[in-house]
């Protein structure tokens, strides 16, 4: 049996014990690569707690973690580092919303967090079956990358919302593009991955197309602002995987969007003639 199937046996015996546990987050600056970064002192059920479906997703919130937790043991964190500094800050905002009573937030980003681990599983295990996940031999530039990692998502994953039927970028977030643009000129190995998201007003086909013209569209003023078309890549997922729940304009608006990922994936040259 492999490391990473072992480690998938463990995880419901793991879970038995932490289920158990009753502590509070990490103090402010302890958090690791993600500063923030919710590790297992949050506990998805309070012993004072009645049981109740919000249960559920606690639990699922920990499996997802346990489930990062064991890609990160494997060397997900040196092969993928922006992969796993994204998830881990998704961790952080489910376990918030879980905090916050916001289920139907958390049970949305749960389904996210599902889908990029199952994505960065699959990834993982096909660079480890020809080689193996080292630290990099700089450790100055490497802590420099991720700087720029983490800001460039901080910049391009707020304020990007679309006005209803349009494919325009509001004038704060195309600042923000500008911004991000130069911050990554001097990084050529740094990647984007643009999905468009559109509310759920309209036919499926519909939404598919006007979400895959505002990733387009957002790829376009980056381009105008200096990066190379080759760095950016561009998906749609139409009306599926809402930001959040609900039919109000504002929850319609927060909805017309674009999400990107930062990739960074060829940090450090893994060890060639190493396998599991």
């Amino acid at each position: 049996m492999d490391v990473h199937a072992g480690v998938k046996l463990c995880l419901t015996c793991i879970l038995a014990s932490l289920l158990l546990a009753c502590t509070s987050y990490p103090d402010e600056g302890t958090g690791g690569i993600a500063e923030n970064y919710a590790g297992s002192e949050f506990s998805p059920v309070m012993p004072e707690e009645p049981l109740g479906p919000e249960h559920g997703l606690r639990f699922d919130w920990k499996l997802a973690k346990l489930h990062l937790d064991s890609l990160v043991q494997e060397g997900a964190q040196w092969c993928f580092p922006a992969a796993v500094l994204q998830a881990q800050e998704k961790q952080n905002r489910i376990a918030r919303e879980l905090e916050g009573g916001l289920w139907i937030d958390a049970a949305n980003d749960i389904v996210i967090q599902r889908k990029k681990l199952n994505d960065l599983e699959l990834r993982l295990d096909y660079v480890l079956s020809q080689a193996t996940c080292a630290p990099p031999q700089k450790g100055q530039e490497f802590d420099n990358m991720m700087q720029v990692v983490e800001q460039v998502y901080h910049l391009l994953n707020v304020d990007n919302q679309f006005a209803y039927d349009s494919v325009e970028v509001n004038p704060k977030y195309m600042g923000h593009l500008a911004e991000a643009a130069n911050i990554l000129k001097p990084h050529p190995s740094i990647r984007l991955s643009v999905t468009g998201h559109a509310d759920a007003t309209g036919s499926s086909e519909y939404n598919e197309r006007i979400a895959k013209g505002r990733a387009q569209q957002v790829k376009r003023y980056l381009t105008i602002f200096g990066l190379e078309p080759a760095r950016i890549d561009t998906h749609s997922l139409g009306e599926d995987l809402p930001l959040y729940e609900g039919d109000s304009p504002g929850v319609r608006l927060t909805n017309r969007r674009v999400s990107i990922d930062v990739i960074a994936d060829q940090t450090s040259t893994p060890q060639q003639g190493v396998s599991r």
